[in-house]
């Protein structure tokens, strides 16, 4: 007879997982609500699933863990059975009827996956994007930036006023939907959307945007969802446009420094070397020196007393 087991779960958690977020995602898993949830940490060994095939058990245990709990498999004793034990199979529906008892642990299937991968939207604070997405969205919405931008310009030249009330609506949807970006990117690294206000502080908010942008998301589903979807080529490919955009900014910034720091030195230079003490009458007085040749002897010119 082919060897059973069974899921075996005592209600501990998974290194780096809280309760909350177990709690969610065993919820989502079990399709009910938290509050059945709950009856999981009591801390009494509790069997999730029986009957199960070695790979079966390995399947739903990957499950849970990846759910953020720790459970176990145990194989189940053989059960002599007799003519008198049999009975008719419960209806498939039966098993899925929500307990009587208060007090017994959720009885929907392990192998019932929840969503995979979340929903996409871009105009809202919920939801989950991973790094590459948030860099693509983000070369979008600045793209649509700059010709919003030139189109405020070609309205100031018609009216001002129409032109900077242009300018303050579309500047306030960008900024709005800049946050909604933000904090889906956050939400997938399971942090708060709060932590946006970050950007604001002197110092730290010239290095949190980069921050948002390398760190990684969650491989599950945390408090703020299930994984977003995966990134198409067409998210890839803006996402490494961007890259080598904030690469040839960076470079072009730098270069511009280096020019700047360089043009200060030959300016102070010149300023220091004006600045040098000149005597006049030493300049004056320092004539050149001409050498001159010592007169010639003429040996045959000699006076001859004896003549």
């Amino acid at each position: 007879m082919a060897e059973h087991f069974k899921i075996v779960f005592e209600g501990q958690l998974r290194t780096g997982v809280d309760l909350e977020t177990a709690r969610l995602n065993l919820a989502q898993l079990f399709k009910t609500d938290v509050s059945s949830v709950d009856r999981l940490f009591s801390g009494k060994p509790i069997t999730l699933k029986r009957g199960l095939t070695h790979d079966d058990a390995q399947r739903y245990l990957k499950a849970l863990n990846d759910a953020g709990v720790d459970a176990r498999v145990e194989a189940e004793q053989p059960v002599a059975w007799t003519l008198e034990d049999i009975e008719e199979p419960a209806p498939v529906h039966a098993a899925l009827e929500q307990p009587k008892s208060p007090y017994a642990p959720p009885r929907s299937a392990v192998a019932q996956p929840w969503p995979t991968v979340g929903e996409l939207k871009v105009f809202t604070v919920q939801g989950r994007i991973g790094r590459l997405r948030y860099l693509a969205w983000t070369m979008v919405l600045t793209f649509i930036g700059l010709l919003l931008a030139a189109l405020c310009f070609g309205v100031m030249s018609l009216s001002l006023v129409a032109g900077g009330l242009l300018a303050a609506v579309l500047f306030v949807a960008v900024v709005v939907i800049s946050i909604q970006m933000g904090a889906q990117r956050l939400h997938d690294a399971g942090w708060s959307a709060w932590l946006l206000l970050l950007n604001l502080v002197p110092f730290v908010g010239s290095f949190f945007p980069f921050l948002m942008m390398i760190i990684p998301g969650n491989s599950g589903p945390n408090r703020y969802g299930p994984p977003p979807p995966p990134n198409t080529r067409g998210v890839k490919c803006l996402a490494a446009l961007w890259v080598i955009f904030l690469a040839v900014v960076f470079a072009g910034g730098l270069m511009g420094g280096l020019q700047k720091v360089k043009e200060e030195v030959e300016i102070t230079t010149g300023e220091y070397e004006q600045s040098l003490p000149y005597d006049d009458d030493a300049e004056g007085a320092a004539e050149p020196i001409v050498p001159v040749d010592p007169p010639e002897v003429d040996e045959l010119s000699g006076t001859d007393d004896d003549q």
